[in-house]
């Protein structure tokens, strides 16, 4: 029998002359294992192996060990590759970066509110109040004498509510609309004026209807996102209407006006108190429907006073709520919050002054 081996038969290597390991090439308890350059040469050649595709079998070495799995984002030279994180257990893809640190101190007020869990309104304060008190009393005043002479605190009342309610809605400047809501209010003021307090309805309606058309039209003519033209369209409609419905003081009886407007002050006045929220919202309504009685003796509305005292009071109140929205600016506050008390509570004073014969 020959002793060459058959064809196809590879000769198992020399145990006493094989080479020995490269130590450091590979360890599997290694938390970054490294590669020796010629770790994937035979031991009694030089010739690398061909680089063949990976079929989920890990190749063999010819000693019965697997060479050692490729690791994703290593170099043979034990470089890593940016991007790709290694450990011990095995490969993982590195977590995107974290995002910085927001710097709280730099956020507005009603963010740093919000993130903190504190409630982001702001009323106007005392001083907001007094100057609402003042024009308040004005109207008072004013109602007293007659018709002619109630036009003009109105009509600051009314300039005042027209620029408060656009600057409240975050548009500044907006001349255009404030001057069209001012022009709105003092168009219902001449038409009340010629047209006499028995067609009230009429005069102040039409004008809103006409209005409401008018900001219609020139928001449709506008080139800015159909968006941006909504939220102006409401801005403008709803600055028109609070300043044109003001001139329901002048639609009213005048012992009803100097009422309702005494009370809406001295409401506003209690409600700038430092008080509880709730405590000082009861002792607002009973300060404004006190004023209604003592006005009511004086004007012979007697006790019905209270109940005009007490609605102009609550409107009054809504007003003042809706000025404190959101963290709102000084401007605001001196605007806003001036005039939106008064000029919520001019319905109520019309509507209950009728109800109760003024």
């Amino acid at each position: 029998m020959s002793n060459q081996p058959y064809e196809g038969y590879e000769a198992a290597p020399d145990p006493y002359h094989q080479q020995p390991q490269q130590q450091g090439w590979y360890d599997p308890n290694a938390a970054y294992p490294q590669r020796h350059p010629n770790a994937y040469q035979h031991p009694h050649q030089h010739q690398p192996y061909p680089q063949q595709q990976w079929d989920g079998q890990a190749p063999s070495t010819g000693y019965g060990q697997p060479l050692p799995p490729e690791v994703p984002g290593y170099e043979p030279h034990g470089h890593l590759v940016p991007g790709v994180a290694q450990g011990g257990a095995g490969t993982r893809t590195a977590a995107p970066p974290a995002a910085p640190a927001v710097d709280v101190s730099r956020l507005p007020a009603n963010q740093r509110a919000r993130l903190e869990g504190r409630s982001p309104v702001i009323e106007p304060g005392l001083q907001p109040a007094a100057l609402t008190a003042v024009l308040g009393a004005l109207l008072a005043g004013a109602a007293a004498v007659g018709s002619y002479a109630l036009v003009v605190p109105l009509v600051v009342l009314q300039a005042v509510t027209a620029a408060g309610w656009f600057r409240l809605n975050g548009m500044w400047p907006a001349r255009q609309g404030i001057a069209l809501a001012f022009l709105g209010a003092l168009t219902a003021d001449v038409a009340l004026l010629a047209a006499g307090r028995e067609h009230a309805p009429a005069a102040i309606l039409g004008t809103l209807g006409v209005w409401v058309l008018l900001a219609l039209v020139l928001q449709l003519r506008s080139h800015a996102d159909p968006d941006e033209r909504m939220y102006g369209l409401m801005a403008a409609v709803a600055s028109a209407a609070l300043s044109i419905l003001a001139a329901g003081h002048l639609a009213a009886a005048p012992d009803a006006v100097t009422v309702g407007a005494a009370a809406a002050a001295v409401a506003v006045l209690a409600r700038a108190l430092p008080l509880p929220t709730a405590a000082s919202v009861v002792v607002a309504l009973l300060a404004a429907a006190g004023a209604g009685i003592a006005l009511g003796n004086t004007t012979g509305m007697d006790a019905s006073g209270a109940v005009l005292g007490l609605g102009a009071g609550v409107c009054a109140l809504i007003g003042h709520r809706v000025a404190s929205y959101d963290y709102p600016s000084r401007f605001v506050h001196f605007t806003a919050g001036v005039a939106l008390p008064l000029a919520a509570a001019a319905p109520a004073v019309y509507l209950l002054g009728r109800a109760l014969g003024a």
